[in-house]
């Protein structure tokens, strides 16, 4: 039987800190390019009562440059081969023909590696840059894809009567202390995700190149007239009397000229869906234009038959997955110091392989942390084991963090979201559960 107390000590949910990112951190940022395409702020042709309205460091987080990037991964991504405990002699039994071998695995610590298609990651943490988080998950057992999305969005498991989303809640448990940006929130895709949705308003945007958003009423405009009467009617005290100035804003966003937005050099997204909503990300964050908050997701994790092994479905998406991510960190280049970037997947898959070369729904999971604050190079949580008597009723990897601890340590540390009973209730995640990956 293996027992991994730790992946890094974190018995009282608290890990000690190596000390050596710091200057890693240094040295990555060297050669990365400064501001972007579409760096407006301080032109003299910006009125300034619309950078006032459009631009004032009104909350914590706008306050301190702090913007957070949340990634989901829709379909139940296979954590074990994602991050391979390759030292757990029960996961070759487990998996016989899918298994990641270990001399095939990117080491990470001795007992995890990465799989060998996520090479994109390695340096990442390598340089202190990203985290990872093991056996993570929700306590709610659910194995439908709709219910466990639900409340991991929700932030709420087990209660499908919430009706916001916990990074809504978690925007409004900033400190604000006037009118915040119209762009505060925002989602890539066609409609405001359950994440977001709540009293705050989001906008969801699905090409940024025409400003089509979604989600609001008809796309008839390259600039959509729901757009500008979502804000001209708001009733919401905070936004009330904005809506021409927000409407402004998006003509400013247009006059740059997205459509030929360019990356950082040397920097290329791959040209997938998920790598233009990244790319859309990046372009937003160094647009200046108040983005405090960003949602992107990125499906096909449901790998029920012939998942592969160092080839295949899965590694295909995790291939695009870590050099998506990848590209993004480079392109924002300085600015990166002041993103958090983290992902979940709405469960894990079975310890057990399948009779069709797949994995069915599962528990625990791997999630990750990205920023320029965070201390990587470490996997951070208790690892629970994989011995048959170790696994969640028997077929599961189980799980020892709960998923609220990571999204709400992100919060606070990067939003300065500070009641995180409202974004969390009932779920009891104060500054003392935090893993301190930040």
């Amino acid at each position: 039987m293996t027992t991994r107390t730790s992946m890094t000590d974190c018995s009282d949910w608290g890990c000690d800190i190596h000390g050596r990112d710091t200057a890693r951190r240094g040295v990555s940022r060297r050669g990365f390019m400064k501001g972007g395409a579409l760096a407006l702020v301080g032109t003299s042709t910006i009125p300034a009562f619309l950078s006032r309205s459009v631009l004032a460091e009104v909350t914590t987080a706008a306050a301190n440059k702090k913007k957070l990037v949340v990634l989901f991964q829709r379909g139940a991504a296979d954590g074990l081969n994602v991050v391979v405990p390759y030292k757990e002699k029960n996961y070759y039994a487990l998996r016989p023909s899918i298994a990641i071998q270990e001399k095939d695995v990117m080491d990470l610590d001795g007992f995890f590696g990465l799989h060998p298609s996520m090479a994109a990651f390695k340096p990442l943490y390598d340089q202190g840059h990203l985290a990872i988080v093991h056996a993570a998950g929700s306590p709610d057992t659910t194995r439908s894809h709709f219910d466990a999305q639900d409340y991991m969005e929700s932030g709420t498991p087990g209660v499908k009567s919430t009706a916001d989303g916990w990074l809504n809640r978690a925007l409004q448990a900033e400190l604000t202390i006037g009118k915040p940006s119209a762009f505060r929130a925002v989602a890539l895709g066609t409609q405001v995700p359950r994440t977001l949705q709540g009293k705050l308003p989001a906008i969801a945007v699905n090409n940024l190149a025409d400003f089509s958003v979604g989600g609001r009423g008809p796309q008839t405009s390259p600039i959509s007239n729901a757009f500008q009467a979502m804000y001209d009617q708001s009733t919401d005290a905070v936004l009330h009397g904005t809506g021409q100035e927000t409407f402004e804003a998006v003509k400013m966003l247009k006059a740059a000229d997205p459509s030929h937005y360019q990356s950082a050099p040397s920097v290329v997204y791959p040209n997938t869906p998920f790598g233009n909503s990244l790319k859309q990300v990046a372009q937003l964050l160094k647009a200046n234009l108040g983005v405090e908050a960003t949602f992107s997701d990125i499906g096909g994790w449901d790998t029920h038959q012939n998942q592969g092994n160092i080839n295949g479905q899965l590694a295909n998406r995790l291939k695009e997955f870590s050099e998506t991510i990848a590209a993004f960190w480079k392109d924002m280049g300085d600015d990166a110091e002041n993103v958090t970037l983290v992902t979940m997947s709405e469960f894990g898959r079975t310890a057990r392989q399948n009779g069709t070369g797949g994995t069915d729904h599962g528990h625990a999971n791997v999630m990750f942390v990205l920023g320029g604050q965070v201390k990587g190079g470490k996997i951070y949580g208790k690892w629970p084991g994989l011995a048959n008597e170790q696994l969640n009723e028997g077929r599961d990897l189980a799980v020892t963090t709960d998923f609220r601890r990571v999204l709400g340590e992100a919060a606070y540390k990067t939003l300065g979201a500070k009641h995180l009973d409202l974004v969390f209730p009932g779920a009891q995640v104060t500054p003392s559960a935090f893993l301190n990956f930040s």
